[in-house]
Order: structure tokens, then C-alpha cells, then sequence
């Protein structure tokens, strides 16, 4: 059992570089099913979901390279068209090999995902949208067979809701479906427009990726191509948190400013300075924050769901009080209960928080309840007087890749801890997936 131990107090300053975005490579690395040959993907960082994707890629009959921070993905001899429970379970996400699937072979079989405990995720936009281009699905207890007898045809799709994963679903699948398909109300976040980069890299006709309306012109077949992931906008929002709430004065390499303009009213409004050029940020926060006065969660360009812990984390020690409004998933509070345990004063109403900063936080034992209330978590450590322990940090390892390193280059006091089934603590390890830059082929 891993655990990570914060002692608060310290100021952080320097300069890290944001790593590759994970929900933008998972979809790219279920893309590679459909997309016959190899795949060069460049910027992809070592987490838990990355590793649980390429174990997933494997059993379908791919071999996977690992070099550094490329991984390469031959998909010339995929030979199977389903994907055990436990290995769909592993991540909340996988559900995207279902396009992917239909679209190589006419037929998947798989069951519901699995993964952060945030709330529901319905899968009936999926479903709903490849019904319509011509797969037919049984859903069965969870379980999802399906088929097209024929090669899927393009149609236009009305998503009720802007579902990225149900976007990505169509898109890899009408890539290379006869005909033309177009999606109204598509997601338009930074992720969507990456993949399209992907695709059309490997063959496909999509257009107006990141807007609300996307064309898809079937090809008859995608091949492998060089693609670089781009960085992580939630990566980047959390380390940003973290100097807001001590104090701090850092240097972020390796970002877009614009997929991170939906965040940088909440620092500038709680008093931090920012400076962008070309991909790099600086930020520099005020010895105590600003309230915020109000954020409310929606789709991108809106405030995403994902920076919504991070924001409270700020809330929770600015002046005065702040609103948050999380209208995704109905369960994204999980993390108020343990901030409360750090000192914090919040009330919950619904699917409206209010919080109450305080002068300061103090250290106790927390537990993670998903990967960003867990990072956020952290920042909140960082913040806080005395030690903080942080468990089941597992989670966090799904999305932050060498957290603790690129906090130490920042100045924080901050370490790993591992313990056995009694309680003993053992030699600290580096968190799951990030040990080493060695070269790995995965092949079945």
C-alpha cells in the first residue's frame, strides 16, 4: 500500500515540464486498433491507465514498444475482437476501444468500465450513435456484444449531450465507414481535436474537429502514422494550484496557453499573476489568495470538471467565500469530506458547494477518493500546517505521472511511502509505471 506523506510549509518555485496528456493518449492508443501498421506516438507519459491501455492493446493481438516517452504500436496482427472484464475494469475510459473494434473487425465484445468511483458514466450515447451507423448491439447485464454484418454507414448524429468519449467513438468508427457522417453537439475539447489530428494523419477525411460540428468522409482503411500528444491542460491546472496555494512563484514548460484559458480566471481572480509566451506559463500567487466567487463546471470552453477539486483546494484558504457549481458528475464532491479532516469550512448543497476560507489548513490523514480530488488533495497538504498523509494514492497514479519528483524540483516537501498488509512501512517506491526510461516490447 502506497501512501504520500506532505509536510506544508514550503514555498514552491522553479520550473518542471508538463507531461503528455492521458485523455487525449488513451483514445489515440485505442485508435491504433483500427488504423492497420505502426503508430509512432511521442509525449506519452507512464500512468497506470496508459499501462492498462497497452495491456488491453496487446491481448487484442498488438505489439507495443515503449522508448522513453514514444510508444510504438504495430497493430498489423490484431486478431481479436474482445477484451476480458478484468482488463475493461481497469480504467473508466475503456469503453473507447468500442469504435475502434466495429470498425476493424464488424463485431466487439466487452463488458461496461470500470475505474474513479465520480459519479455515473453512461455508455447509451456510444451505443445509441454506432446503432446508427449500422452496428447492431446487445446489452446483456453489462455486457456488450456487437456486430455489423455490413460495413458501417455515414449518418448524421444529434448528441444530446457534448460526450467526448462518445464523440471519439464516432469518429474513429466513421473514419472509415461508407459515406459521410456528421456529429452536431460533438465535444469540442482540446483531446477531440488531437485525435482528429491523429486520424487524419492516418488517412482519414474529419473536419471541424474542436468546434461543434464535425464532418467525417469515410476512407476505405486508416494506416499507422507519427503523431505527438498534446500536453496535460489538468496536469498543468494542479501544479499550478500547488504554487497558488503556498505562495509560490513556477515555471510551466510544455503547455498550450489557449486549452488553459478556461482555468486562468480562477487563479487571476484569487490574485496570482500570469505571464504566457509560446508554450511556456509563469505564474506567481499572492502570500494569501482571493475568494473566487463563483465557478460552475460545464463543457470545454467551460470550466472542466477535471480542475473543479483544484479550485476548491485554492477556496478553501482564500479571503472570504466561494461558490462552486459541479453540473457533470454527481458525485465529484467525494473530496470535500477530506478536506473538512485538513481544517476546511465547506457546505454542501446538491450539486452546489460553498466554502469558507480559513487562515490555514492542518496536516491528518486523508484518503484519496479519485485522481483529481486526490492531487488536489496534495496541493491542499502543501498548504497546510504539519504532515499530511495522502492514501490510496493508486488513483493518482492514473493521471500524474512522477508527482512527487516534479514537486520536490519545485521546492515542496513531499515523499512516498510504502506499507505491507500489517501496517509496517517498507523501502518508498516510485509510483506505479514511472521507474526508469528502459525500452519494453510488450507482443502476445
Amino acid at each position: 500500500m502506497s501512501i504520500i506523506v506532505v509536510e506544508g510549509g514550503n514555498r514552491l518555485e522553479g520550473k518542471i515540464k508538463v507531461q503528455g496528456s492521458k485523455n487525449s493518449l488513451l483514445p489515440l492508443l485505442a485508435a491504433t486498433v483500427s488504423a492497420a501498421g505502426t503508430s509512432v506516438i511521442h509525449n506519452c507519459p507512464r500512468l497506470t491507465d496508459i499501462e492498462a491501455a497497452i495491456r488491453i492493446l496487446t491481448y487484442l493481438g498488438c505489439c507495443v514498444v515503449r522508448q522513453k516517452d514514444t510508444v510504438i504500436v504495430d497493430s498489423t496482427n490484431v486478431d481479436r475482437c474482445d477484451i476480458p472484464d478484468e482488463l475493461m475494469h481497469e480504467m473508466r475510459s475503456s469503453i473507447i476501444f468500442l469504435g475502434p473494434l466495429i470498425a476493424r473487425f464488424g463485431r466487439a465484445s466487452l463488458s461496461t468500465p470500470g475505474g474513479c468511483e465520480i459519479g455515473s458514466r453512461p455508455i447509451d450515447l456510444h451505443t445509441a450513435s454506432l446503432r446508427l451507423l449500422g452496428a447492431q448491439i446487445d446489452e446483456d447485464g453489462g455486457h456488450l456484444e456487437c456486430r455489423c454484418p455490413c460495413r458501417l454507414r455515414g449518418v448524421k448524429i444529434d448528441l444530446s449531450f457534448p460526450s467526448v468519449g462518445a464523440t471519439e467513438n464516432i469518429m474513429i468508427a466513421a473514419a472509415t465507414a461508407k459515406g459521410t457522417t456528421t456529429i452536431t453537439n460533438a465535444a469540442r475539447e482540446p483531446e477531440i481535436s488531437d485525435l482528429a489530428c491523429y486520424l487524419n494523419a492516418s488517412g482519414a477525411h474529419i473536419r471541424g474537429a474542436g468546434e461543434g460540428t464535425i464532418t467525417i468522409d469515410g476512407t476505405d482503411g486508416l494506416s499507422g502514422c507519427e503523431h505527438t500528444v498534446i500536453p496535460d491542460r489538468i496536469v498543468a491546472d494542479t501544479y499550478m494550484t500547488a504554487a497558488a496555494v503556498t505562495g509560490g512563484n513556477i515555471v510551466l514548460e510544455n503547455i498550450v496557453p489557449a486549452h488553459l484559458s478556461p482555468m486562468l480566471f480562477v487563479f487571476r481572480e484569487s490574485g496570482c499573476r500570469i505571464r504566457l509566451g509560446g508554450n511556456t506559463l509563469w505564474l506567481k500567487a499572492p502570500r494569501r489568495l482571493e475568494r473566487i466567487r463563483f465557478i460552475q463546471t460545464m463543457p470545454y470552453p467551460g470550466f472542466p470538471t477535471d480542475a473543479q477539486a483544484n479550485a476548491m483546494a485554492m477556496a478553501c484558504t482564500a479571503k472570504g467565500r466561494s461558490v462552486i457549481v459541479e453540473t457533470i458528475f454527481e458525485s465529484r464532491f467525494r473530496h470535500v469530506d477530506e478536506f473538512l479532516k485538513l481544517g476546511a469550512r465547506i457546505t454542501v448543497e446538491g450539486r452546489k458547494a460553498v466554502v469558507e476560507g480559513v487562515p490555514r489548513l492542518y496536516g491528518a490523514d486523508v484518503v484519496t477518493p479519485d485522481l483529481r480530488g486526490g492531487a488536489a488533495l496534495v496541493a491542499a497538504g502543501l498548504a497546510a500546517e504539519g504532515v499530511t498523509k495522502i492514501r490510496n494514492v493508486k488513483l493518482i497514479d492514473r493521471g500524474c505521472e512522477s508527482f512527487e519528483e516534479n514537486l520536490r524540483l519545485l521546492g515542496a516537501s513531499v515523499k512516498r511511502e510504502e506499507y505491507n498488509e500489517s501496517g509496517n512501512s517498507t523501502q518508498p517506491t516510485l509510483p506505479a509505471g514511472a521507474a526508469g526510461f528502459r525500452t519494453e516490447a510488450v507482443c502476445r
